[in-house]
């Protein structure tokens, strides 16, 4: 597997990491840890999580997913083979939420007991937080730096004229910096991160792991008639947003690369974004073996020249 530096901070990841979002939600912790070990044995060294997840499921209070990778990494004694990345400032209920240094001290805290482990990979602000100045966030992310309980931080959901900010602050003041970004990308969500988060990534030197990679299944070819809303907890919401003329004329392209390359749809459209420049590591979960198998097979596949034409044109704004 050849691992790839995200941004400046040091960290070798895998082309693709997996999202733990489902882990201890749509997954059960048995398959959780099958699915965890399966992904290492097959190369790859990347999981990304939150704190909040999964807070939105009935019964569930957020940290769920943490627990079980916690859990995993604790049996399977496999700690030193991956990167694990968290977040933080969803709200969890209460006053736990947002980016003030008192509550990143309790919050980084809380994560660290429930994975289990001493450190952070990458520790990162799950959304801005306009009421706390850049200065304090980054400062107290700096401070967990400095005591060996976060490696590398990075930014989720900013806009471009705030990383911007953010890392000018970092530099300003000698602080950590962001160094990744986790934005929504995908062959259907372009244009915010085309227009002006990719060229300041590229410029900055920030890498890129964006998130619904497969635009919550829709890219596999998983939903093509609202009657398939039915076939995953989150279909009636990924229907909603994107079957349309647009989501299907993807589809379409995406169909024939796939035919022509002798892969799957969603194969197709995690190869098109590992391929560009500014991405990292796209973000894809899995439920199955057989859908982790699918991902790992999409790291290998080259797009010629031709199909990802063809992928741009099918998948540009009207």
């Amino acid at each position: 597997m050849e691992l790839r530096p995200l941004g400046r901070s040091g960290l070798q990841v895998s082309p693709l990491a997996f999202g733990g979002n489902v882990f201890g939600w749509t997954v059960d912790e048995p398959m959780s840890f099958r699915l965890l070990d399966a992904w290492l044995d097959a190369g790859f060294n990347f999981i990304d999580t939150a704190d909040v997840y999964s807070i939105w499921a009935p019964g569930h209070v957020g940290g769920e997913s943490e627990t079980i990778i916690g859990k995993w990494l604790r049996q399977s004694g496999r700690r030193n083979e991956v990167v694990i990345a968290t977040k933080v400032g969803k709200p969890m209920g209460g006053d736990k939420k947002g980016l003030s240094p008192a509550y990143i001290k309790q919050a980084v805290e809380a994560s660290l007991k429930r994975l289990q482990c001493d450190h952070i990979d990458l520790y990162q602000s799950h959304d801005d937080d306009a009421e706390t100045p850049l200065e304090e966030t980054l400062g107290a992310f700096s401070d967990l730096i400095r005591a060996g309980k976060v490696r590398a931080i990075g930014a989720s959901n900013y806009t471009a004229p705030r990383l911007a900010q953010a890392l000018d602050v970092s530099e300003r003041h000698g602080l950590a910096r962001y160094e990744s970004l986790q934005p929504l990308y995908n062959l259907y969500d372009r244009k915010v991160f085309e227009e002006a988060l990719e060229p300041l990534c590229l410029e900055r030197g920030v890498g890129v792991i964006n998130f619904y990679a497969l635009a919550a299944g829709f890219l596999t070819g998983k939903y093509r008639t609202s009657a398939d809303s039915k076939k995953s907890a989150r279909g009636a919401n990924t229907t909603a947003k994107y079957l349309n003329e647009r989501g299907l004329r993807i589809l379409d392209a995406l169909d024939a690369a796939a035919q022509s390359c002798n892969a799957t749809p969603g194969q197709v459209a995690l190869a098109w974004q590992i391929a560009r420049p500014s991405i990292t590591a796209p973000i894809a979960s899995a439920t199955s073996l057989e859908q982790l198998d699918e991902l790992v097979a999409a790291t290998r596949l080259r797009l010629d020249a031709s199909t990802v034409a063809a992928l741009d044109a099918a998948s540009a704004e009207d």
